[in-house]
């Protein structure tokens, strides 16, 4: 009797004490979900600064390779080279872009009143002025609004992002080590790996959208003019700006130069359509894909998924940083999960005789 008694006792304390076991990891988890939930923006911005700190360092590992000098001499030259050749375009074609800039935003409303006089001269153009007019029209104002807002506004999001580029580029292996301190003694060696591979796709994406920015920038600005379109400098650095982000960036970037090109005529607008399409097509078929071999391959669908959550929920930060973040978030999940489950697996041979 004593035995069962006491059996029983063992048996309702380990209960008990998984219980409460489950309770605290329940509790944890909502603690953490929460926490990340209301500091999200402040993560997207910390990768931000990670991504300022991946160029300067993966600059500096060409000239570093290229000319044989230092390491610490290298990434002096990045950051000051890459702050003159800022300063020496901004003197060079600075005030050409302002004096373009105002005479886009003073030409904007007759430009899109112009539009809106053609458009309304074929039954498509009616029906989409119809549809952007009313209830509509506020739906998607409300939509703009909202995805435009951010917790800190967008300055006050640059200033941050800068700073914490600076200190991550400063020392990125007290962060780096700071990292791999959260990792058991015998998973050192896979943080590593995971580090590794993050710092080689987060830099094959960084070069190749910075080249696809500058390319896209030229090809526009050049079609634009030979087609005679105004403006044509501010109208390509435009879509070379928007084209950090993917898919929906190409369509936003069309829409001034498009109604432009309608106060000419329709021709002129369906040319300039046709100019957007095939630049965007030469970047996305042929030079990207190029330039993204050290990138990890990433679904499309999978892609546009994580850029629509991310605009619900940080806005336009999220959804330029929605590649990049989906990026590491399949390597964590092929390095940690995947590839431990494969090595778990045993293989057998397969049986070819029925």
């Amino acid at each position: 009797m004593d035995n069962q008694s006491e059996n029983s006792t063992q048996k309702k304390s380990s209960y008990t004490l998984k219980v409460w076991q489950t309770t605290a990891i329940v509790c944890l988890t909502l603690s953490i979900v929460l926490i990340v939930r209301v500091a999200f923006n402040v993560l997207l911005m910390a990768l931000a600064g990670v991504l300022i700190a991946v160029y300067f360092h993966g600059l500096a590992d060409i000239i570093e390779r290229k000319n044989w000098i230092s390491r610490k001499f290298a990434l002096l030259i990045s950051i000051a080279g890459t702050i003159i050749i800022f300063c020496v375009l901004m003197w060079f074609i600075g005030g050409k872009i302002q004096r373009q800039v105002a005479q886009l935003s003073n030409t904007l409303p007759q430009t899109i009143t112009a539009a809106k006089l053609k458009m309304s001269e074929s039954p498509i153009g009616q029906k989409m002025l119809e549809y952007s007019s009313g209830d509509n029209s506020q739906k998607l104002l409300d939509t703009a609004t909202s995805f435009f807002n951010t917790s800190f506004g967008i300055l006050g999001n640059l200033y941050i992002i800068i700073f914490l580029g600076f200190f991550f580029t400063s020392d990125p292996s007290l962060y780096k080590n700071g990292i791999l301190f959260l990792f058991p003694a015998q998973k050192k060696s896979t943080g590593h790996i995971i580090l590794n591979r993050i710092s080689l796709s987060l830099k094959g994406w960084l070069k190749s959208m910075l080249v696809s920015m500058v390319l896209i920038t030229i090809l526009i600005a050049v079609g634009l003019t030979i087609v005679g379109i105004p403006v044509t400098m501010v109208l390509g650095l435009i879509t070379g700006l928007l084209e950090m982000i993917p898919n929906f960036g190409p369509v936003i970037a069309m829409i001034p130069g498009v109604l432009l090109a309608f106060t000419i005529s329709i021709k002129t607008a369906i040319i300039v359509a046709l100019i957007y399409i095939a630049c965007q097509t030469i970047v996305a078929s042929v030079v990207t894909p190029l330039l993204q071999k050290k990138i990890i391959n990433l679904p499309p669908a999978l892609t546009l998924m994580s850029q629509l959550i991310m605009g619900t929920l940080s806005g336009v930060l999220g959804i330029i940083l929605a590649v990049p973040l989906l990026a590491i978030v399949i390597i964590l999940i092929d390095e940690l999960y995947v590839k431990r489950n494969s090595a778990d697996i045993p293989l057998h041979p397969i049986n070819e005789t029925m």
